[in-house]
C-alpha cells in the first residue's frame, strides 16, 4: 500500500513494450499504457503498477517456463 496516497499497486502482465519504456499491459479487465522505466522487464512479465508507473517485477516469463 502506498503511503501517500493509500493506494494499492495493482498487479497486470506485459503484452507489448513499446518505445519511450511504456508497454501495454493485461488488467484482467481489459488493457491499459503504462511506463517501465523504473524496472527491467519484458513480454509475458507479471508486474505490480502504481499510478501508471511500474514498481515491481512479481514474475517473470522467463521463470514462468522454466517452472512448467
Amino acid at each position: 500500500m502506498c503511503i501517500t496516497c493509500s493506494d494499492t499497486a495493482v498487479e497486470v502482465t506485459i503484452t507489448a513494450v513499446h518505445e519511450l519504456e511504456m508497454a501495454t499491459v493485461d488488467t484482467g479487465r481489459g488493457t491499459e499504457e503504462v511506463s517501465i522505466a523504473l524496472v527491467d522487464a519484458s513480454v509475458g512479465d507479471t508486474i505490480l503498477v502504481h499510478a501508471g508507473e511500474a514498481i515491481a517485477v512479481v514474475g517473470d516469463a522467463e521463470t514462468s517456463e522454466r517452472e512448467e
